[in-house]
């Protein structure tokens, strides 16, 4: 999970808390739709997914919850993240999913933080700083 520690890094660095979990809409969907669906009540505001090959997962999260979700493509397989990059941005209305470049955790991260300034002062003082 390389790609996924520069996001954990980036968000460290900002004072943001976080939850990292590991799951599949293919192989435990009611595992993902209990997640997004309980997310904004257990007080996340936005959630950021990550995830190779079909890369559905930011889909699945982004159904089910009214939060931000932002979906990081993951490079893997041999179309390189490219098929994990037009799965997550390819969305229908009403249901959207910030999407950033392929092995984009890190910028997945400030975009995160970016939104949460918005109501937070101290972080906003933190990223302009």
């Amino acid at each position: 999970m390389p790609v996924i520690e520069k996001c954990v890094a980036r968000l460290e660095a900002f004072g943001i808390d976080h939850e990292l979990n590991v799951m599949s809409p293919y192989r435990d969907p009611e595992k993902v739709s209990e997640y997004a669906g309980t997310a904004r009540e257990r007080g996340l505001k936005v959630i950021i997914c990550a995830a190779g090959l079909a890369g559905g997962l930011a889909s699945a999260v982004a159904a089910r919850t009214m939060l931000p979700v932002i979906g990081v493509p993951i490079s893997a397989g041999t179309l390189g993240g490219l098929d994990s990059l037009l799965s997550t941005v390819q969305m229908p209305t009403g249901v959207p999913v910030a999407t950033v470049a392929i092995d984009g955790a890190a910028n997945a991260a400030v975009l995160a933080a970016q939104i949460l300034a918005l109501s937070d002062g101290d972080l906003a003082q933190r990223l302009e700083g």
